[in-house]
């Protein structure tokens, strides 16, 4: 299982450059681009709802869900 962070694509329909989020909720860069590429061991709730509320977005709309598919044993 996985979690798809998906900050470009909302970037990209908000017409925002990820400096421009960061500049608006005073996170950095570095740590802005190591979520918006998925290496992103955690989250804090304070740093998801600043992004949302920049980006004028639910949580949702961010992460995604996906279930991997196990290699069967043959």
């Amino acid at each position: 299982m996985s979690i798809i962070v998906k900050l470009d694509d909302m970037l990209h329909e908000r017409r925002m450059t990820l400096t421009e989020l960061s500049e608006r909720i005073g996170i950095t860069l570095a740590n802005l681009s190591i979520l918006k590429t998925g290496k992103a061991r955690a989250v804090r709730f304070s740093t998801l709802a600043a992004i949302c509320e920049a980006l004028q977005c639910q949580p949702g709309e961010l992460l995604e869900f996906r279930h991997t598919q196990e290699k069967e044993a043959i």
